[in-house]
């Protein structure tokens, strides 16, 4: 075996980095990518007791009792004996004044005191996915004497110690927490969005203090505006001295999570490397993460694809398959109450006259340069497979083969789950990349309308950028080229935490525990770039439903658009139209159909709001579809009951609905979109589906559907979401939920004969108290919907609307 190729930290274990970094704490030392902001020493011994006489007796106790005899104390008193001395130490100080701590009240587990956090925390777990997320400051103790094993009694201070046996005497021990800007000095410059005097109100509310200079300050806080001005001379200077100097977004985030954050990801004045800032992603604002993860290339395209870093494609390198098995496996491990997010890649690869190569890579999502990374050679084929089988079974705590030929596997605690890749490529690697899109669509014998169209659907960046939207597009694992057992892994995750949220009671942190439990299995599942914890119906809607929706559309797209990366001379985007089985039209602006449904996307539009700015929609184009995979006009006249409504859908959803039709929203849940269970919602109002099809201020193209759907005889229309949604699903009847606006009635009009469009003037319902904004519709059968048009619109800016949002 010859290594070609490791970091320093390759041969560190985790453990061992875990202990490092102990280590760095425990010396009053971080590594320089994990410095926090610099805090003077708080007057408050929220840690270590409170008063002179609590400090007296750790004193006592750490200069009378040995190792042994702390280790007694604890185990005589049923706690954990697990942890360093210097923990220990503190556990067993904590217990014989203050009382033995009680098992957490969630999991069972053992409540320890985090220096960090300033809580008790649980070292238990809700299960196999997630770690316990109890905390609090005044944990539950056992209301009984404090046990003493004769070791102890014995001891210089038996005395000292029997005072705190008793229950009723002993004091109550709370943590208490610093400010968020405690210690620190904070200089302001330039023009914010809040007055200077207003910023000094608040940081001096919270712990700091504002300077007029900067020096000796802890940062200065400027306008991100002040870089492209040149700045002041106050800038200058505290570059020139290496401060910090950050946005203004520092100090809002600081005080809403009441807690400095990272100053690095608020910098405003370094610039971007290739590699990016080199801080990691989840100690980033948002949109700089976004950022970095769009710009960052896919290093795996799926299952049969060669991890980029290796190197050993430019070589000719391909996985190795044996006996049926290719040995590539992708892990995701996301355990939110350790705060864990982290990927794992291992691949045998061979390589033309050269032995069987083995990379393994593991890191922290998003912090790819401090990865445990290593590329062995190894010329004994057997051994290699061996060390493969046993690397797969330390990271999973499963066998290998079971795995790969059955898909058999159980989720061990703290052990990483596979991300079982399909055979195929990631459309975000398959499809045409910006410089192949204008040659592609000049060699397409399709209608240059009809080209240009296909382009978009066989572009990389549709698909970039919702994954990026989603948080679901990791460089290092191909999330667009996922096998069908997996997706329904999810689904079936998904489908059967829906069922427990229906019977559930709990409230506080046992509802906190669950909603955690879920939030860690579905991005272990989900792998993603900023997991989070989810805490209510829409975030379950926006961040697992719909995310998985778009996961599987994107799946779709992957498979049909397959590999494009090669000569575009050929006419790739003609050979996928063919694929798609369908005929698409662009539709004359001087048809009747034109005209029909510019006035209806006119008359039932309001502008869209994202954050604080307004966007009204023009119609570009209108192509008419017809597809193998949907009913065709002449099929859906024959239904009752039938209507022309609008559809909402992100760009890279639209090649599956026209290759496979529309399906069902994945589940119930009691919001909009999802509240009348397992169906195909449409609405009559494009205001209403502009929502879903907007993409971006940068990005102002989008597609809105018009389908014909047939709502049947019997329709029931609701105010509020159904108690019984699987009742409407069973017999398929048409629903109609009544939104707070409607369209005026009197202004609707019938197309084709029988097809009504409810084309109106949005005006103001009596059902003012509805969930619903507008009117939603919806069937159970994608057999009663018929996608007739796709409506290219452009979203333009109305106007700005600076909206002055306190922070608490």
């Amino acid at each position: 075996m010859k290594v070609h190729e490791t970091r320093s930290h390759a041969h560190m274990s985790g453990d061992e980095q875990k202990g490092n970094l102990r280590k760095h704490k425990a010396e009053g030392k971080l590594p320089e990518a994990e410095q926090s902001p610099k805090k003077a020493k708080s007057e408050k011994d929220s840690v270590n007791g409170t008063g002179d006489e609590y400090k007296e007796f750790c004193k006592a106790v750490e200069e009378n009792l040995s190792v042994d005899q702390i280790k007694e104390v604890l185990e005589t008193n049923g706690q954990d004996c697990s942890a360093p001395e210097e923990t220990l130490l503190a556990q067993c100080q904590d217990l014989l004044f203050y009382g033995a701590l009680d098992k957490c009240p969630l999991c069972g587990g053992n409540l320890i005191c985090d220096n960090e956090k300033k809580r008790f925390v649980c070292g238990g777990e809700i299960s196999e996915w997630c770690s316990c997320v109890f905390s609090t400051k005044s944990p539950p103790r056992k209301e009984e004497p404090i046990k003493l094993p004769d070791s102890v009694m014995n001891s210089a201070i038996s005395d000292l110690l029997k005072k705190h046996q008793d229950p009723k005497t002993r004091p109550k021990r709370e943590l208490s927490s610093d400010k968020p800007f405690t210690g620190m000095m904070i200089s302001l410059m330039g023009r914010l969005t809040r007055t200077h005097q207003y910023w000094k109100n608040k940081i001096e509310k919270h712990g700091g203090k504002v300077s007029n200079s900067v020096k000796g300050v802890t940062c200065l806080v400027v306008s991100p505006a002040e870089r492209e001005r040149g700045g002041s001379s106050k800038l200058v200077e505290a570059m020139e001295q290496g401060l910090p100097v950050v946005s203004e977004a520092w100090l809002i985030d600081s005080i809403e999570k009441q807690e400095a954050q990272p100053l690095e990801a608020y910098d405003v004045v370094s610039d971007l490397s290739v590699e990016g800032k080199g801080i990691p992603w989840d100690k980033q604002d948002p949109s700089e993460e976004a950022i970095e993860s769009l710009s960052a290339e896919l290093k795996m395209f799926g299952k049969r694809g060669v991890y980029k870093d290796t190197k050993l494609e430019e070589s000719g390198g391909k996985i190795f398959e044996k006996d049926g098995l290719l040995y590539n496996c992708a892990f995701s491990l996301c355990d939110l109450g350790k705060g864990r997010n982290e990927y794992c890649i291992m691949q045998l690869v061979t390589v033309p006259e050269s032995n069987l190569n083995m990379y393994f890579k593991r890191g922290k999502v998003g912090d790819d340069p401090n990865a445990e990374e290593r590329l062995e050679e190894w010329e004994d084929e057997e051994e290699a497979i061996k060390e493969f089988a046993r690397l797969f079974e330390e990271i999973t705590g499963n066998e290998f083969e079971p795995w790969e030929r059955e898909k058999k596997i159980q989720k061990k605690p703290h052990k990483f789950f596979p991300i079982d890749m399909d055979d195929g490529i990631d459309v975000r690697s398959g499809a045409l990349g910006l410089r192949q899109l204008g040659v592609a669509s000049a060699h397409c014998k399709l209608e240059s309308f009809v080209a240009n169209f296909l382009k978009v659907l066989c572009g990389q960046e549709i698909y970039k950028y919702a994954l990026m939207e989603l948080g679901l597009d990791p460089p290092d694992l191909p999330m667009g080229m996922l096998t069908d057992i997996h997706l329904k892994r999810c689904e079936e995750v998904l489908l059967e935490f829906v069922e427990k949220l229906k019977t559930t009671k709990e409230t506080g942190q046992k509802a906190e525990a669950i909603w955690a439990d879920f939030s860690s299995r579905w991005f272990s599942l989900m792998h993603s770039t900023r997991p989070m914890r989810l805490h209510d119906f829409n975030e379950l809607a926006d961040h697992a439903a719909s995310a998985f929706e778009t996961v599987r559309d994107i799946n779709t797209a992957s498979h049909l658009v397959g590999d494009m990366r090669g000569d575009t001379l050929d006419d790739p985007l003609s050979d996928r139209y063919n694929k798609l089985g369908c005929k698409i039209s662009v539709v004359d602006k001087e048809s009747e159909d034109y005209k029909m449904i510019v006035k209806y996307l006119e008359t039932t539009y309001e502008p869209v709001k994202v954050s604080d700015v307004a966007y009204t929609a023009t119609v570009v184009n209108v192509f008419a579809v017809e597809s193998k995979a949907i009913p065709s006009l002449d099929e859906i006249k024959k239904l009752p009951n039938k209507v022309l409504l609008w559809c909402g859908s992100r760009s890279s959803n639209l090649l599956r609905h026209i290759y496979k039709g529309f399906l069902p929203a994945v589940c119930s849940l009691p919001v909009p979109g999802y509240m009348f269970g397992r169906a195909i919602v449409c609405s009559d109002a494009a205001a209403e589906a502009a929502r879903y099809g907007f993409t971006a201020v940068d990005r102002p193209e989008g597609f809105l559907v018009l389908a014909v759907a047939s709502l049947g005889e019997d329709v029931k229309e609701f105010t509020s979401p159904p108690e019984d949604t699987k009742t409407l699903e069973e017999k398929k009847v048409g629903v109609k939920g009544l939104g707070r606006k409607k369209t005026e009635e009197s202004e609707h009009f019938m197309w084709r004969d029988d097809i009504k469009v409810p084309c109106g003037k949005l005006v103001p319902s009596e059902h003012k108290d509805s969930p619903l904004e507008y009117n939603e519709y919806a069937v159970y059968d994608p057999k009663q919907t018929s996608i007739r048009f796709l409506v290219e619109v452009k979203y333009e800016e109305k106007g700005t609307e600076i909206v002055d949002v306190e922070p608490e």
